[in-house]
């Protein structure tokens, strides 16, 4: 396409950024004018390949807008190249309709949802990796990138791990248009700041003037040609375009009135809507290599464990990956440098090619397994259960990508059940985060025999999973006969004689059998349940035992707040229950779990106590 032609499609661009965001009432016209002829240069000189009749074909390119306040401008992109019917941009942050003020997937041609600065190259990462390294596929994937969130950290943890893969796929493009909300940028237009950080981490830098299409033609085509990931350092004017929101600060979040949208039209000139959409170039027809495992890997069984064994809920975790692979192929594990604690290491052993290595930068880490969720891929990412929480920002995104979130969470050494390394280590907040996330499902199993079947039941289930794992070694106490399912729970104890019912997970559990014992021999009998199933709670079980005992105890090893005495009090609300919790109250210490349960007054001696207490003994 000739550059006249391109400049012709860059004032249609602009006229449709203004015209919406006029209508809207509200976003962000002066960001998006900044970049059009990056884009317009990306999407119609044929260096984009994209069969937008089929948004889910494997060879498209990927672009995404990780300034995804600069909305407007990806849908006019689609307008201009008829996609959608121009008229649609008009619907622009109304309700209901698919162009929401930032990025989400209502828009068929958005990869996943942004806005929340500072993620996207972390989901182009994961879809670069996806390309290179288990499609084998030719794609390529862009970001737009704002330079005012090249000072959020996540963003150096996706161009260390890029340089570290070496993901020649993946294209940054970085709009430096000197002005974010409140003022100038942290180096405003020193592109050479810029060149100096990036290039230091290994990715090529091609620095050029944004508004010209020769250059951006040119960058695009040797940015193709790189053995590293590369960033297109564009230098732009913020609101260009419009004499009087050129570089011109004041201007962000902010949409002109119906006299200056009037008066940018004049000066952009005349507006032909009536040509014919402009042309995205066909990506090329690859066949995707379907991933066989290979034989021979998978030959653990639920059986293989014998009750009263001893082990750790984090080695089952790992066991069962191996399992359960050949089931989902589809399957790949990521782990922040912890694998040989989170045990995620026997399947990085057994399928080298389906483990990531994704060092100390969870957030990034969360971002790349989304994009990787993007390509049809079953992430599995583990950390320490404290170190996910890092990550909540981009945990929380995820659900704005309904159609991709299927992403399964693993955290380890959770609770004071982690012992000596102290507080730090000990994830106490990781159920209220998780919990907090729509429609995600919240596992904690006790058992290696709960731990196995539940990492199959995540498996199956498409959409966030969290399961919890612990450190220490836990006895079996379940059979392969036993069924473990979302929403579900197993009642261990119970009789007609029950006073109170304990509900508990994962380690708590094993305090409240011991309590049973003793409160047994002195004739008080206490239901048990153990609620796996943390999200959804199995609420018909528990309304149950409201009907048939006189008070419900929760017991568990996390915070108060959030946690598993809040789910049980959220299923029972309506229901005539009394309801009392034990759990982490305090800061806890370094100590062994035994001193630790005594301290935060979760262990046996401590719900014995409270159970005659509710009941007067």
């Amino acid at each position: 396409m000739r550059l006249s032609e391109l400049k012709k499609i860059a004032q249609w661009v602009r006229y449709w950024v203004l015209a919406a965001t006029t209508e809207a009432g509200s976003g962000h016209p002066t960001s998006c004018l900044s970049a059009v002829e990056l884009m317009v240069g990306l999407f119609f000189s044929g260096r984009f390949k994209f069969d937008f009749k089929n948004p889910e074909n494997p060879n498209n390119d990927r672009l995404i807008f990780s300034k995804g306040h600069a909305a407007p401008l990806l849908y006019s992109l689609w307008a201009a190249a008829g996609a959608i019917e121009p008229k649609e941009l008009m619907t622009l942050r109304k309700f209901n309709s698919p162009l929401e003020g930032h990025p989400t997937t209502a828009f068929p041609y958005v990869e996943a949802a942004t806005g929340s600065l500072g993620q996207g190259l972390s989901v182009g990462s994961g879809m670069a990796l996806n390309a290179k390294y288990l499609d084998h596929s030719s794609y390529r994937t862009f970001v737009l990138l704002g330079d005012g969130e090249m000072v959020e950290g996540s963003q150096w943890e996706a161009i260390q791990l890029a340089s570290h893969y070496k993901l020649n796929n993946l294209i940054g493009i970085l709009d430096v248009n000197r002005l974010g909300q409140c003022g100038q940028t942290m180096y405003g237009h020193s592109l050479k700041e810029y060149v100096k950080r990036i290039s230091s981490f290994g990715w090529k830098t091609l620095v050029i003037d944004g508004h010209k299409f020769g250059q951006i033609i040119n960058a695009y085509d040797r940015a193709f040609k790189s053995k590293t990931p590369v960033m297109i350092i564009a230098k732009t004017i913020k609101g260009r375009g419009v004499s009087f929101l050129q570089d011109k600060n004041g201007w962000h979040g902010k949409v002109l009135s119906q006299d200056e949208f009037k008066k940018a039209v004049d000066e952009l000139g005349g507006i032909d809507n009536k040509s014919a959409p402009a042309v995205i170039a066909e990506p090329s027809k690859m066949e995707i290599r379907n991933f066989q495992p290979a034989t021979g890997n998978s030959n653990l069984k639920t059986s293989e464990y014998k009750k009263g064994e001893l082990v750790a809920t984090r080695q089952a975790y790992g066991r069962a990956l191996v399992k359960i692979l050949p089931q989902f192929p589809q399957m790949v594990v990521l782990d922040a440098e912890v694998s040989n604690s989170t045990y995620a290491e026997a399947f990085k052993m057994a399928y080298p090619e389906r483990f990531f290595e994704m060092f100390i930068a969870e957030q990034n880490m969360v971002g790349a397994a989304l994009g990787l969720a993007r390509q049809g891929k079953i992430p599995f990412v583990s950390s320490f259960a404290a170190f996910l929480t890092r990550a909540h920002d981009q945990i929380r995104m995820i659900q704005y990508s309904p159609k991709f979130a299927n992403v399964k969470f693993i955290g380890s050494h959770a609770g004071v059940f982690t012992g000596q390394d102290g507080p730090s280590q000990m994830g106490l907040e990781d159920l209220a985060m998780f919990r907090s996330v729509l429609n995600s499902v919240v596992f904690y199993p006790a058992d290696a025999v709960a731990t196995e079947k539940l990492v199959e039941q995540t498996a199956k289930h498409y959409g966030l999973v969290y399961l919890r794992t612990t450190r220490q070694p836990t006895p079996v106490i379940y059979s392969g006969d036993d069924d473990f399912v979302i929403g579900g729970s197993q009642t261990l104890k119970q009789s007609s004689d029950d006073v109170v019912a304990v509900c508990a997970a994962g380690a708590t559990l094993y305090q409240v059998l011991a309590a049973y014992q003793s409160l047994k021999e002195q004739g008080i009998f206490i239901r048990i349940i153990d609620l796996y199933s943390v999200k959804p709670v199995d609420k018909s079980t528990l309304e149950k035992a409201a009907r048939e005992t006189k008070y419900i105890l929760t017991v568990e090893d996390h915070f108060a707040e959030g946690g598993l005495g809040e789910a049980v009090r959220s299923a029972l609300a309506g229901v005539p229950a009394k309801i009392c919790s034990l759990a982490i109250k305090k800061i806890p210490k370094s100590g062994n779990p035994e001193q630790l349960f005594d301290y935060e007054e979760i262990s046996q001696k401590a719900i014995v106590k409270k159970v005659k207490e509710l009941i007067n003994f």
